[in-house]
């Protein structure tokens, strides 16, 4: 498997709810993984990411560029 090189930022959490750390990509419309360790929950949307960019490309759909880090307040 080759590694994405994107740049989108990556939050990662945990949910109680699932019991599992969650990998979310804000900048990719639901584009989520989850994972029981850090590095797991990362490399598990590693591979969401690569898979969401290819389906976005098959379909035509406009892929975002990364803008780096994101301001929540």
């Amino acid at each position: 498997m080759i590694k994405n090189i994107y740049k989108y930022e990556i939050i990662i959490y945990w949910s109680n709810e699932d019991e599992a750390l969650i990998a979310e990509v804000p900048e990719l419309a639901g584009c989520q993984a989850d994972g029981e360790t850090y590095q797991q929950a990362l490399a598990n949307v590693e591979v969401v990411i690569d898979e969401w960019i290819e389906t976005a490309k098959l379909k035509g759909r406009k892929i975002p560029p990364p803008k780096g880090r994101l301001m929540f307040a």
